[in-house]
């Protein structure tokens, strides 16, 4: 089972500030989760080992002390939690770099504004350690950026563009993927990013053609 947690795809190992927040996100709900049942776990346990105590309680008791005030510390803390990891995802100024994401049946198209002779490509080069502006649109129908390992993701709209901010913690490759149902091919649709050093990077926009 814990398996499941490591991989090309898997959000729970990061290898990027936007990822850890919400791999952390993860963990604090499936905790919170656990927490609650837990507890209903335990009234249970209660309730049937000791029926006569559970007799003395009144229905109204029951609504309120278990549907209201033992939920709230939890809920609590995982909104609060929420709320917090949520709001730092947000893109706040503008990256230092900013590269075109279009999406089409079924493959992405790569392009660097900062770069025009670098070819079109499937393949997202990025400096490590940068956080990345993607402005992702889409050619046809609505497709979903995802790279888990990277960040979260965002939907690519024909006529529309999203701007989405992704940044690699150190040089890799990482893999993406469709996560939006597009059509017959949707399980071919992968996205291969390398994070290069920033030095590698700024030669490879260079030494572009």
């Amino acid at each position: 089972m814990l398996a499941g947690c490591t991989g090309e795809l898997s959000t729970l190992d990061p290898a990027g500030p936007r990822a850890e927040n919400l791999a952390t996100l993860w963990w604090v709900m499936f905790f919170g989760a656990a927490v609650l049942f837990g507890l209903v776990l335990a009234l249970f346990a209660l309730v049937y080992l000791r029926p006569h105590w559970a007799q003395k309680i009144t229905p109204r008791q029951w609504i309120i002390g278990g549907g209201l005030i033992l939920p709230i510390p939890v809920l609590t803390v995982l909104t609060g939690t929420a709320l917090f990891l949520g709001e730092q995802l947000l893109p706040k100024g503008d990256a230092p770099l900013v590269i075109g994401v279009e999406a089409q049946q079924w493959a992405w198209t790569i392009s660097y504004p900062a770069a025009p002779n670098m070819p079109e490509s499937s393949t997202l080069h990025i400096p490590s350690g940068v956080p990345v502006d993607l402005e992702i649109t889409s050619r046809d129908v609505i497709h979903s950026f995802w790279i888990p390992r990277l960040g979260g993701k965002i939907d690519a709209i024909p006529g529309k563009t999203n701007r989405f901010r992704i940044e690699a913690s150190k040089p890799g490759v990482y893999w993406g993927t469709c996560a939006e149902y597009c059509g017959i091919g949707h399980d071919t649709m992968q996205m291969r990013v390398e994070a290069h050093t920033p030095e590698d990077f700024a030669a490879l926009m260079e030494t572009a053609p």
